[in-house]
């Protein structure tokens, strides 16, 4: 075929707020009316015009055809019921039982509110599993619900903030049931940038700032947490997604555990690291770059300058994504943003890069894609035809683009000097 089927693999979506009501538990619906009549958002995307794009089936399908994206992985965006308003609602995790109860309930609802969205258009879109960490069993029964639905393709764990009271850090072995689920089932566990710290001050002038731009970094230390942990060598299947945290850190963390976590091994005698080692560190039968390039999987939106991160791992182990509908996002000039950033790489990598490797990991069917593709995917022409000496260095993200992006708001690089 000499058009690519592109999967996103991140994009967002939720429900507008009183659409999740019906999805919640009876008993919860007046609750859920006392809060939803006081609730103020603290995002523009979610109250101006485009706020539809998150949950408007014909409207984001017409604006995925024509920025050329065959399918799409769905993660949350909108505000589930009994959620906080404050700007770090996507990454603080429930702090009280109480608390935790009525969140989870929300998720619930957010998850559910998926089987529906996701049967709109069966084919071209699969949804994530949301759970939380503060309740193993009841994420258990989730996860186990959701894999008998046939729009899930995977299970969306967050990131524990550094220090936080009330959640264990996900190297504890209190998650290995949740981890032996996921390889059983053969579920992708994919983690979307978000983490702080519970216990940073939110009155500083720079508290925001520094939020936003943590978001990705200590979501980062996962991969690391599991690999010490053992984790990928007792479950060799298992596959794990960071998500909208950028490619080039990844080769630097792996290079600093590859240096340590030989001399931290109790057979290396080594009098100054070996006293950092332990049970899970003696048994890892390989380096942490050889299990990260065996059960880890980058989903972003990708630049010329992730080139490096695909030739380290492999093709096999980068995915795109356009981060529809944020602002930040490659939307609407997803297939110049293709170009931008995969011109120059073969179109065996380019098939691997833009959909098989979501098709295998998110259990899309591409056969089933193909004839939408073939009417709006880009060409493989079209990638290899690089956009020329742009001037512009910056990868995706909050930063200038080559190419005006952004759906709610129109983001220009300035002009060069």
């Amino acid at each position: 075929m000499d058009h690519y089927v592109v999967i996103s693999t991140d994009t967002h979506a939720g429900a507008d707020l009183y659409d999740y009501k019906p999805y919640l538990p009876a008993r919860l619906h007046d609750e859920f009316d006392s809060w939803a009549r006081t609730y103020s958002s603290p995002f523009d995307d979610l109250i101006v015009a485009t706020a539809s794009r998150n949950w408007d089936h014909g409207l984001r399908i017409a604006e995925m055809d024509a920025d050329g994206v065959a399918a799409e992985v769905l993660l949350p965006n909108t505000v589930p019921p009994f959620f906080p308003t404050t700007p770090n609602i996507t990454i603080s995790l429930p702090r009280t039982r109480d608390d935790f109860e009525k969140r989870w309930a929300g998720v619930q609802a957010h998850n559910r509110w998926q089987v529906d969205f996701c049967a709109l258009a069966p084919a071209r879109r699969r949804g994530l599993i949301q759970i939380f960490p503060n309740d193993i069993e009841l994420a258990l029964d989730e996860i186990r619900w959701g894999a008998q639905q046939a729009c899930f393709g995977g299970v969306l764990i967050p990131a524990v903030s550094p220090g936080d009271p009330q959640v264990a850090p996900l190297f504890h072995t209190r998650y290995e049931p949740i981890w032996a689920l996921c390889a059983d089932l053969d579920l992708t566990v994919v983690q979307h940038a978000g983490a702080g710290s519970p216990e940073m001050p939110m009155d500083q002038p720079a508290s925001n700032a520094v939020l936003i731009t943590e978001m990705a970094l200590w979501a980062q230390r996962t991969l690391g947490h599991l690999i010490l942990a053992g984790v990928f060598e007792r479950y060799p299947t298992l596959r794990f997604v960071p998500t909208e945290q950028g490619t080039l850190w990844v080769h630097q963390q792996l290079m600093m555990l590859d240096a340590l976590v030989p001399s931290m091994k109790a057979e290396a005698h080594n009098r100054t690291y070996g006293m950092f080692g332990g049970s899970s560190v003696d048994e890892m039968t390989l380096l942490p770059s050889e299990y990260a390039k065996r059960n880890c999987y980058l989903a972003s939106e990708l630049t010329p300058y992730d080139a490096a991160t695909i030739d380290f791992l492999g093709a096999d182990h980068v995915m795109w994504g356009s981060d529809y509908p944020h602002e930040e996002g490659f939307a609407p000039h997803s297939k110049l943003a293709i170009r931008w950033a995969l011109h120059d790489r073969s179109v065996d990598e380019c098939r691997k890069i833009l959909g098989a490797n979501a098709a295998r990991l998110y259990r899309f069917d591409l056969d089933a894609l193909a004839p939408v593709a073939a009417n709006i995917g880009p060409t493989v022409a079209e990638v290899a035809t690089p956009l020329g000496d742009t001037g512009y260095v910056a990868p995706g993200g909050f930063g200038y683009r080559p190419f005006e992006g952004g759906l709610a708001l129109k983001r220009l690089a300035p002009e060069r000097g």
